[in-house]
């Protein structure tokens, strides 16, 4: 976590010499339309029109994989469920033969004490 905030200190420190040392006066034309700034400022709205853009690309597939990754996980538990009742058959027959009636119980998620 240090090693990440040292990593944005000494970026921002580079940004900030960037700009101080880049106050030239430009005039950039785009679709017929002219911007004037300095250097500085339209390297950085270029680099942040080029962040934006990326977010746009991948925000979709992030998407996809969130809703992704929650069915799985409900079909995770739905499986782990499955997999209880099981264990739970298995071992309640190895101690006595289930009647139907137990294993509808075991089915619908009633547990029950078997006394012998």
């Amino acid at each position: 976590m240090i090693i990440l905030f040292i990593l944005g200190l000494g970026i921002g420190a580079l940004a900030v010499i960037f700009t101080l040392q880049n106050t030239e006066i430009i005039t950039v034309a785009f679709f017929g339309y002219k911007f004037t700034g300095s250097l500085s400022t339209v390297v950085t709205l270029s680099i942040l029109s080029g962040i934006l853009i990326s977010l746009l690309m991948v925000f979709p597939e992030s998407l996809k994989n969130y809703f992704r990754y929650n069915k799985l996980k409900k079909t995770n538990r739905k499986l782990e469920e499955e997999l209880k009742k099981q264990k739970e058959l298995t071992v309640f027959a190895k101690e006595v033969p289930p009647t139907p009636q137990d294993i509808k119980k075991i089915e619908d998620g009633v547990i029950e004490e078997h006394i012998l």
